[in-house]
Formats: structure tokens, sequence, C-alpha cells
């Protein structure tokens, strides 16, 4: 700690309560992020809450610098990102999360620092501290609600980092303990049901077995089915086979 993936410092400007410092610490640590700077937080630092507050991530609060005015958060910046709900009447471009963590991550990937400030939980950031930022960052929420809480804004706004710079998944399967039937267990298991149906005298009439039996195979490759699932199939199957005998 700090790590060396190259990624903006986040900054909490002078948070108020010691519940969302740490939360906002658990929050990037969700998402690989450790560089917290905070700025004369209300109740002094160190904070027995904020610790508690942030559970796995304490280690991020231990490394996060403490700096006694706003300027001296950012002066090491070649870029800074102000969060805010709020129009100010000041000109500067505004980007969504997504589109301004997408210009972080490039510009960081030239090798310059980001900064991305974030103001106190009743107020938020004052003008003065947003005419420092090079663009702000503007949550598309409800206009009738638009106060997001501290810790909730850094984590929206980390998970954004993520979403730019990491492989995120976003659909997949789990298979569980088996794997995916392959061709061969597939070929199987339609030869299984097409013979066992053809006994049942399910192709009829004979002129449209054929198509019939090209349906089923059809059917069959359409489904996504694991090893377990073919495994039940054929089980399935061989029971009622044994049922209708027994019946006889």
């Amino acid at each position: 700690m700090p790590t060396d993936q190259p990624q903006p410092a986040f900054v909490l400007v002078r948070p108020q309560m010691g519940e969302n410092i740490g939360a906002a610490a658990r929050a990037m640590w969700n998402f690989g992020l450790d560089r917290m700077r905070r700025v004369a937080p209300r109740d002094g630092w160190p904070n027995e809450k904020a610790s508690a507050m942030a559970s796995g991530a304490g280690r991020l609060l231990d490394e996060a610098q403490l700096c006694e005015a706003f300027p001296d958060s950012v002066a090491d910046c070649t870029y800074v990102l102000a969060t805010t709900a709020r129009p100010r009447g000041l000109t500067k471009p505004v980007l969504s999360p997504e589109r301004a963590m997408r210009t972080a991550a490039e510009k960081i990937a030239a090798g310059e620092k980001v900064a991305v400030i974030f103001g106190p939980e009743r107020a938020g950031l004052e003008n003065e501290e947003i005419a420092r930022a090079n663009a702000i960052i503007s949550v598309p929420v409800n206009p009738g609600f638009a106060s997001l809480n501290l810790a909730q804004c850094v984590l929206l706004v980390a998970y954004e980092w993520m979403r730019q710079t990491g492989e995120v998944v976003h659909e997949e399967i789990a298979t569980g303990r088996t794997g995916w039937a392959v061709a061969a267990e597939i070929d199987a298991l339609a030869d299984h049901y097409e013979e066992t149906l053809d006994h049942a005298g399910f192709f009829f009439p004979e002129t449209k077995a054929d198509s019939m039996k090209v349906n089923l195979r059809n059917l069959w490759s359409r489904m996504a089915l694991t090893q377990a699932d073919v495994r039940m199939l054929h089980g399935i199957l061989r029971q009622m086979v044994r049922w209708k005998q027994r019946g006889d």
C-alpha cells in the first residue's frame, strides 16, 4: 500500500463524518483505488469511526494523505475533476461519470496526474474550489433530490473508473460444478431420445419423420446444456421407460 497501479487521487474536502470517510475508503478499495487525500476533516484525524467503517480497507486510511488546505491537496495534479450536483454559474466542461473517468484514464496513461475532488456532506464544494477544477462531474440523478451521500458518490465514480480501465464481464453463466457439454455428449443425448421416441412411435406419420428428427436435433443444439444437464436428461428418459415397462 499504496499500489503501483496508475490511478487518480480521490480528494475528500472537509469531510464531516468519520463514517463517510471510512465508507469512501471501502468503496475505493472495492474498485482497486488506494490514493485518498483528506482536507481538514471536521472531526479531526485519526478517527475511530472511520477506521471501523472502513473494515478491510483500513490500510488505505493509514496511507491516505492529510492536507490542511485544499490547494495543497491538488498542487501536484495536472487535471482536476470536481463532483457537484448543482450548476454554479461557472463556464466549465460538465462530464458524466463515465466520460470523466474515460478522460482521466487517457490522461493518466499519458503520464498526467489526475485528482477527483468531493465536497463535504452538507453543502458540497465551494465555488472557489470548483474554480480550480478543469471540469465538473455531474451525476444524472433525480433533479428533485440530487444530493448524494459522500461515500455513494465516491463509489459511483470508482465504479466508472473500473469500467474504463478494467476488464468488465458484462454477462456470464456460472456452470456450477460441471462444465459445458461437448458436441459428442449432445449427440449421444440426441441419439438416446431419437431411438427411444422412435420405438414409442413418436415420429408419425412416416412422411414427416425425417423433418421431426431434424427439428429435435436442432432443439438440442439451441440449448445451453452442462454435463450435469445431459446426465439428468438421460436419467429422466431411462426412468420414464422403466415406469412404462412396469405399467405393462
